[in-house]
């Protein structure tokens, strides 16, 4: 939080907050954070002649990346990493980085050792659709309900969902998390159609509006592609992807299967001095979007594959046609920044077009990108709980290394800012959230990305893109490049009015944002929360210090001061109770619904009783004489702060059992 937040009342509220519910699949925080994409047009550049060349200097290569690696490796105390890289249909470097297994001293072998590559397993499965788009069995802009067969998606639009919005991630579905998204254990592990019919997410926007990450459209992807192939999920990939290109130390199955299992790089995190041993992690129905576990040499087959439009060796996963669709750009937020491609999307690595994909679990951080115009291809995964400081960073020094930036120009700002600047600032959010269930509670601990203007600096000063304010100079035409950082914004306006409706960054095309509404502006409510705190404290003092006091007023009144004082003790206890149980089972939240999570949200049910018998026994207090004007505003203030209490339980889906 920045300093003008760091009052006392906030900071209640804050915790209070904060306390609610802030789980979310790790997947969804690296979706969050933006990761690198240097300042560039739309469409990118060509790497320029002899760009990339510096690569074929093996040694050189491997002594950068080695010395890369061992940086961060004790920097963040990652045990195990491990990176490849391919140029001109060849493995140029590949090396494994520390231990698959600590305790036995087992090396990590780029060859044989399996990482969980999180969403960057979604290219396979988009690979599989774009195979039988090719086969004529699947349409790109046909509604997906004519492929599925156990359930369907609800019509709440008059267009429906296709594959080419799953793709994109514009097929307007919310996310959401909270106890399906990585089962605990195998027996968790339900079958992809069971998963996604009990899980539907609501549609919230019409489809190719805008792209919102969504792990469920990737899932819904490889149900189709279950569907219409006749052939289990798994099996599909396996015959169809990773036979065709070599890769035996590769597989969607989990658990994993009793011959690669020996192969597992061991999860890990670091405490107390020492690397404690984490359970393998699963992604259960939602297998499509995040379940691959890959040998570096492997992805390298995958790779090659890609750069080459579909083609490894003698094998071929997809015709040259298929693959160059695939790769280009189909839908953006803005058509000014990176966009999607079908799966992959783009970043602009120091202005060069690169396209790809990152993925997480808990432990796991991976990322993969091809530059098809260099015909280069980078793979790097490793375990650690510093997800972005170490990808970032070695991305970026590969980028400044071996494609290195050309010069950045800022214009100065025209002298007609200071007129137009203002439509700019608002508030604005990732618009991939929860809208109808219990996961909309985690944005309450998440502040949104603030624009306001520096008018006499001609710039725009942004809070809550990355960890720390940042200054962005006009371009033109409502596009912004960051002072001093790597990161382009552009503002989408009304064609009518020209109001802003969104802002869009260059390095999330798979993230769009959206303008908060009032009623959901975080600070709204830590500052209603913390006001509340206080007046509910007030309560608890005035009665104990007054405790004789009141035994001696008339039964009616005495019952009045009961009813704030149970509603001040019951606002305490519901925070205090709900903060206990997700902190205690936080790390079951991602797979189950424990039992004590249902019964405690039965207190904020509770709550709102106590508030509408205080509201009763206001209009009784103002009907009669037996208080004075200043004692029945000073009621007045209690009923109308366990009102605004109330009111944020319902704004946050606090209220019953919604559960996704």
């Amino acid at each position: 939080m920045n300093d003008s937040r760091r009052t006392f009342a906030r900071r209640l509220a804050l915790l209070a907050a904060a306390c609610l519910f802030t789980v979310a699949s790790a997947d969804a925080q690296r979706a969050a954070t933006p990761t690198r994409a240097a300042i560039a047009p739309a469409r990118g550049t060509a790497p320029s002649a002899g760009a990339g060349a510096a690569l074929d200097d093996t040694v050189a290569l491997g002594a950068f990346l080695d010395g890369a690696f061992q940086q961060f490796i004790g920097q963040l105390h990652v045990p195990g990493a491990v990176v490849a890289v391919v140029k001109d249909g060849r493995v140029l470097y590949s090396h494994g980085y520390g231990y698959a297994d600590v305790d036995k001293r087992t090396p990590v072998d780029p060859a044989t050792t399996l990482f969980r590559i999180g969403s960057t397993s979604k290219l396979f499965t988009w690979t599989a659709v774009m195979q039988l788009v090719q086969q004529g069995k699947l349409n790109l802009d046909t509604d997906v309900n004519t492929y599925l067969k156990d359930f369907k998606i609800p019509a709440t639009y008059p267009k429906p969902v296709t594959l080419r919005d799953l793709m994109t991630h514009s097929a307007g579905f919310e996310d959401g998390a909270l106890g399906y998204l990585f089962p605990n254990d195998s027996a968790r592990v339900k079958s992809i159609d069971e998963t996604l019919k009990n899980h539907i997410p609501a549609r919230v926007r019409p489809p190719a509006v805008l792209s919102s990450y969504s792990n469920y459209s990737a899932a819904l992807a490889g149900l189709i592609v279950q569907n219409v192939s006749g052939v289990p999920f798994n099996e599909y990939i396996r015959r169809n992807i990773l036979d065709p290109l070599d890769m035996h130390h590769a597989t969607f199955q989990e658990p994993l299967p009793p011959d690669l299992k020996p192969d597992m790089m061991t999860a890990y995190v670091y405490q107390n001095g020492v690397y404690a041993a984490k359970p393998f992690e699963f992604v259960g129905g939602f297998r499509p979007a995040g379940s691959a576990s890959v040998s570096a040499l492997d992805m390298t087959h995958f790779m090659i594959a890609q750069l080459q439009d579909g083609r490894y060796g003698t094998s071929r996963i997809l015709d040259s046609a298929t693959a160059v669709q695939m790769h280009a750009r189909t839908f953006a937020n803005d058509p000014r920044l990176p966009a999607m491609a079908l799966g992959f999307y783009e970043q602009r690595m120091n202005g060069v077009r690169v396209i790809g994909h990152e993925g997480d679990t808990q432990y796991f951080h991976t990322a993969m990108f091809i530059i098809p115009d260099a015909q280069v291809g980078i793979f790097m995964s490793y375990v650690g709980t510093g997800a972005e400081p170490m990808r970032q960073g070695i991305l970026q020094s590969f980028f400044d290394r071996y494609f290195p930036a050309p010069p950045i120009v800022i214009p100065p700002a025209p002298a007609s800012f200071g007129k137009t600047a203002a439509k700019y600032p608002g508030a604005d959010r990732l618009a991939r959230h929860r809208s109808t269930t219990i996961d909309k509670a985690s944005l309450i601990a998440s502040p949104p990305i603030s624009v306001s203007e520096l008018p006499k600096q001609g710039r725009l000063l942004v809070t809550g893109l990355g960890e720390h304010p940042a200054q962005f100079a006009p371009l033109g035409n409502g596009l912004f490049t960051q002072i001093e950082g790597p990161y382009t914004i552009g503002f989408t306006q009304d064609s009518s009015s020209g109001a802003v409706t969104r802002l869009s960054v260059d390095a999330l095309p798979f993230m769009g944002t959206e303008r908060v509404p009032w009623h959901d502006l975080p600070a709204l409510w830590y500052w209603a929360l913390g006001i509340s705190t206080l007046l509910f404290l007030a309560v608890l003092t005035t009665v104990f210090y007054r405790r004789t006091r009141i035994k001696e007023l008339p039964l009616e009144q005495r019952r009045v001061v009961r009813l704030a004082l149970c509603t001040a003790v019951w606002f305490f206890l519901t925070f205090i109770v709900l903060g206990v149980v997700i902190a205690s089972t936080s790390s079951e939240l991602g797979g189950m619904v424990p039992t004590s999570l249902k019964v405690a949200l039965g207190m904020p049910v509770v709550f709102v009783l106590l508030t509408l018998a205080l509201l009763v026994a206001a209009f009784r207090v103002w009907g009669r004489s037996y208080w004075r004007v200043g004692r029945r505003v000073q009621f007045t203030i209690i009923v109308l702060a366990a009102v605004v209490v109330s009111l944020f339980f319902a704004n946050w889906n606090l209220l019953g059992w919604r559960f996704g």
